[in-house]
């Protein structure tokens, strides 16, 4: 499992509750053709933050790299569909920085114990 965090803000006219709606049919599409496997979208509270934080934090959940990979594909198709419903959410955004994070530590990864 492979974590895909997004971290953004909307633009000053963005609308957070029209936002979150153009971003749940986004990922349902993507879910819905197998190149994620859940997201789930939170909110900065009472603004409890350090200044870097963003207002949202999207998290997407691949199983692996050729998952996410797929994803990426789907989004640079640009069909009807696609270039639509990414086009919904892109057009509110008005900053997004990413990172991918994974399990730790991890069983691929597990550094291992030698007696030589």
């Amino acid at each position: 499992m492979n974590l895909y965090h997004c971290f953004i803000d909307l633009k000053d006219d963005a609308k957070a509750l029209s936002f979150a709606l153009a971003l749940d049919n986004w990922m349902g599409h993507l879910k819905a053709q197998g190149t994620i496997l859940s997201w789930r979208l939170l909110r900065r509270k009472l603004n409890l933050a350090a200044d870097g934080c963003r207002d949202f934090l999207l998290e997407i959940e691949v199983e692996d790299l050729s998952q996410l990979d797929r994803a990426y594909r789907l989004a640079a198709s640009q069909s009807d569909d696609v270039a639509r419903l990414y086009g919904q959410v892109n057009q509110m955004i008005s900053r997004a920085e990413f990172g991918l994070y994974r399990p730790f530590p991890d069983p691929e990864r597990a550094e291992r114990v030698a007696l030589l």
